[in-house]
């Protein structure tokens, strides 16, 4: 597959990529993210509606064909963030994360701090690196003196508040703390997009595309489609889980970013890929069969994959028996959980497969 970047940028909704990619979503307080989606989807679709976990729901009721089981397409408004662990005397703030991630993928810089009566801004900072041995903490991630990797513990916030102007604003242990937003404007880069939190927004857009395609051609999917956006799966796939659990269908289809690495043969400028299995379970071979053939179709070059040190809410559902089958799709995605880069046209590439599968699950 060739990337046309002028092509691309004329498919791609780029202005609510970066609505969404703009907006503050951590684990557990997703609000901002699904008024955004809930917006976009209500015209779209028969029913939506917020479950018990904080999903939003979108039923596409299809054309009643019973040789048929409904589908459930998800893709997660939740970003990796930071957790308020402790605030100290001076104000500043120690954190731990919301997610898999270090303070070296996202870097030092400003974040917001999400205090339930206002947003502190505040800088994330490991201290000036003119020190010797006796500022520990500093000296010892420098590669050339202590050589440590940089962690969560060697950093910490500097807010510029006292403790009583940030009880003000509502900050406290367990506040949510995330990057902010100077940091996540898109970037391009020749036929490629860069921004933080491609994970999961570039996906969250793609499925709010199909969405739109189907709604706009007028086509009916042979058995009713679930749009889920979901919480909380950077922690384990809780909202994901959940709406396999709770509702009808027997197959979960999660969006993903995908990891663009030699060990998976999976490279950022090929095509969509399709998982067969990830570190907590194996996904149903004839649904990535027909996901890799659909794609072929489109002339989209997908890359079959089997994932390490990954997980989706797809494989988190079939894992723990609440959905019988799951499937992963994914942008070709290079620098996962960093600064995350995809090609300009992979969102509607993906949007592509969604409408062909749903439309057409099985050959």
């Amino acid at each position: 597959m060739t990337h046309d970047p002028h092509h691309s940028v004329r498919d791609l909704n780029r202005p609510l990529l970066q609505e969404l990619l703009a907006a503050y979503g951590p684990v557990g307080q997703e609000d901002a993210v699904r008024d955004i989606c809930r917006r976009e989807l209500t015209p779209l679709v028969d029913e939506v509606w917020v479950d018990e976990a904080g999903n939003l729901v979108g039923l596409l009721r299809g054309s009643g064909d019973e040789s048929h089981s409904p589908i459930r397409v998800m893709a997660h408004m939740d970003e990796l963030s930071m957790l308020v662990k402790r605030i100290n005397p001076d104000g500043t703030l120690h954190l731990t994360p919301l997610g898999t991630m270090y303070p070296g993928n996202f870097g030092l810089g400003p974040v917001a701090v999400l205090g339930n009566h206002g947003i502190v801004p505040a800088v994330l900072t490991l201290g000036s690196e003119h020190t010797t041995t006796e500022s520990w903490r500093i000296w010892q991630t420098k590669p050339d003196r202590g050589d440590k990797s940089l962690d969560w513990h060697h950093v910490y916030v500097f807010t510029g508040r006292t403790t009583e102007e940030l009880a003000a604003a509502g900050v406290r242990p367990g506040t949510r703390v995330c990057i902010d937003r100077s940091k996540r404007s898109l970037v391009e880069v020749g036929g490629y997009l860069g921004c933080y939190f491609m994970d999961d927004r570039a996906s969250v857009t793609a499925l709010l595309e199909t969405a739109r395609r189907l709604h706009a051609d007028g086509r009916r999917a042979p058995a009713d489609v679930y749009f889920v956006f979901t919480v909380s799966e950077e922690i384990g796939g809780i909202g994901g889980t959940y709406a396999s659990h709770a509702l009808p269908g027997d197959l979960t289809l999660a969006l993903e970013v995908g990891p663009t690495e030699a060990e998976y043969s999976t490279t950022v400028g090929g095509g969509p890929i399709v998982a067969y299995s990830d570190e907590k379970s194996i996904y149903d071979k004839n649904i990535a069969d027909r996901l890799m053939d659909i794609a072929t179709k489109l002339d989209l070059s997908p890359q079959a994959a089997v994932l390490g040190a990954f997980e989706s809410d797809a494989s988190h559902s079939v894992a723990v028996g609440q959905t019988a089958r799951s499937a992963l799709l994914c942008l070709p995605t290079l620098s996962t959980h960093g600064y995350e880069v995809i090609p300009a046209d992979a969102i509607p590439g993906m949007t592509n497969v969604l409408v062909e599968f749903v439309l057409a699950p099985t050959a």
